[in-house]
């Protein structure tokens, strides 16, 4: 009998390491000149944002671009443009997949877009506070902002960069008066 117990035991050991495992959720690291940030993906809820990011990851789309839209009280947003101000080129637009349940909150990272929606290519934000009015039920163009991953790490450093002092550029409003470099992304294990 005691070996009947210790093999259920294995058994529902061996069962809560495979689920733990396949459970695992990707994460990036954003290496920005204020301190790291590690993002945990959500690919069960949006698939297809979340292989768009890691491709741009993998691409190194992402090095050396700079946060380049910080508002204080609302979001700070990059990973489209060098610190000259200066637009990455991009693959096509993807899908928006904003009806995933998922909700701008703090913390919570989703992708940038125009007023067409499904224009979103590299550039994310990130959500320095609640901001329930980007939520696909709430907006007023009933699309919405397609949430994609949180912040598990390094709000304090968001909290850093949305303190930034920030000013116009060109065409461009809510710029960091210094960049605020993303100098390196990278998938972790």
């Amino acid at each position: 009998m005691p070996r009947l117990a210790a093999l259920a035991t294995l058994s529902v050991a061996f069962a809560l390491c495979t689920s733990a495992s396949s459970a695992l959720a990707q994460k990036v690291k954003l290496q920005t000149s204020e301190g790291d940030i590690v993002i945990e993906l959500a690919s069960d809820k949006a698939p297809k944002t979340v292989d768009n990011f890691v491709q741009y990851v993998r691409a190194g789309q992402y090095d050396g671009t700079v946060f380049h839209r910080v508002i204080e009280d609302f979001m700070i947003q990059g990973g489209g443009m060098t610190p000259d101000l200066k637009e990455k080129p991009t693959r096509a637009p993807i899908p928006l997949e904003s009806r995933n349940g998922l909700s701008n909150v703090r913390g919570s990272v989703s992708m940038a877009r125009t007023m067409v929606p499904d224009s979103a290519t590299a550039q994310f934000f990130i959500n320095v506070k609640d901001n329930p009015f980007l939520d696909q039920p709430n907006a007023r163009d009933g699309n919405g902002y397609a949430v994609f991953g949180k912040v598990v790490l390094g709000m304090d450093v968001v909290d850093k960069i949305r303190k930034v002092p920030t000013g116009n550029k060109g065409p461009h409003q809510n710029v960091p008066l210094q960049p605020v470099l993303i100098n390196k992304v990278t998938l972790e294990k």
